[in-house]
């Protein structure tokens, strides 16, 4: 890019004058990325353009230079000892470019390294298949869960009894090298150390360093009445344990409810299939059945009944969680006709069925009539 008389800052960035810093901060990532010089290698050009989006910034973004140059221009923060590219002058640097890089503080500083130190442990999920019944009353299970806990030998160090760590003699601690890219200086995760910042020359050689061991948990999980499949329950520090002595993680016990072979859940309510006779429906009758809690239940199907007809047992379902209240059982009466008779039984049906009437075929509205007309038969 030739050089000559500086350009206005926002025209650098591509905003208006009345832009907000927000609207500042985006147009300087739009800039900054596509000029790149780590996109953009052996391109000056591009180096150039991406220091006068950082000059730019650097100002705009900046209240109290945003005013000065709003009223002098160049002039108004070059008095005040702004000469151009000063990456010191923001430090949300890192925040804007930091993460698309990987490159840290890339304009000469060093982010601070955290290096080791206490970090916690994984959380897990245990799969637990249930049966309907247990859903309905709630249950104490014991499951074993493998798991990594803390090495006994080393007491979770990962160093052999009565040695230490020692800092790490590339990045001398830091966990963080720094090199140079073109014009700019490069923090980069020290490859000897891992970014760990210590180095660990005496491992415990139970754990081999890592200071964890894979263990078989015994727990116990109490399973509360009413619970439903894609539910987890949530068992805090039960998970993986921590490293340098940062807490466990937490374990999470995922359910599964069986299907259960007579009823069917539609939340806390149930629904039962009754097989009842064609006399049952047409007498009516009282029949006892169990509920899902074993309860003695007796379930009215009135006189006149039709297929399909459903009663509601209330109070008869499953418990709703964390409540005293129970959901309702759906009885649905599923009318039974024998596929075959005896010469005896087929004898009575027939001197019974001569003190019925015929069934009124007008009284379907005309359905026959309607299926001649669909059929193209005589209207």
């Amino acid at each position: 890019m030739a050089t000559g008389a500086k350009r206005d800052y926002y025209e650098v960035l591509g905003v208006d004058r009345s832009a907000s810093q927000d609207d500042v901060k985006k147009a300087y990532r739009r800039v900054a990325v596509q000029y790149h010089p780590d996109r953009n290698p052996d391109d000056p050009e591009a180096e150039e353009r991406f220091k006068e989006a950082s000059e730019a910034y650097a100002v705009l973004s900046s209240q109290e230079k945003r005013q000065q140059y709003d009223r002098f221009g160049h002039q108004g923060v070059d008095s005040q000892g702004f000469t151009g590219f000063d990456p010191t002058t923001f430090g949300d640097f890192a925040d804007i470019l930091g993460d698309l890089f990987g490159l840290g503080d890339i304009f000469g500083g060093r982010r601070r390294s955290s290096g080791p130190g206490p970090r916690r442990g994984h959380d897990l999920q245990y799969n637990l298949r249930i049966t309907l019944e247990e859903a309905a009353t709630g249950i104490e299970r014991s499951i074993r869960v493998p798991r990594m806990e803390p090495c006994e030998e080393c007491d979770g160090k990962g160093v052999e009894p009565g040695k230490i760590l020692e800092a790490c003699s590339a990045c001398s601690g830091q966990g963080q090298v720094l090199f140079r890219r073109g014009f700019l200086t490069v923090a980069q995760t020290c490859p000897s150390c891992g970014g760990q910042g210590q180095m660990n020359r005496h491992p415990c050689q139970s754990c081999r360093g890592r200071g964890q061991n894979e263990n078989e948990a015994t727990l116990k999980v109490t399973v509360p009445a009413g619970i439903d499949s894609g539910m987890r329950l949530r068992l805090a520090g039960e998970g993986e344990a921590g490293t340098l002595g940062g807490p466990p993680g937490d374990l999470y016990v995922a359910i599964l409810v069986e299907e259960h072979d007579v009823f069917e859940r539609e939340g806390a309510d149930l629904h039962v299939s009754l097989p009842i006779s064609v006399f049952q429906v047409m007498l009516g009758a009282s029949i006892e059945i169990a509920t899902i809690l074993g309860e003695d239940r007796s379930v009215d199907v009135p006189a006149g009944s039709q297929p399909g007809k459903i009663v509601r047992l209330r109070g008869s379902g499953l418990p709703q969680l964390n409540s005293s209240r129970r959901g309702d059982l759906l009885v649905h009466c599923n009318v039974v006709v024998p596929k075959k008779l005896s010469g005896e039984q087929r004898r009575s049906v027939e001197q019974t069925a001569q003190l019925f009437p015929a069934v009124d075929q007008g009284s379907h509205g005309g359905l026959f009539e309607r299926l001649k007309t669909v059929l193209g038969g005589e209207r």
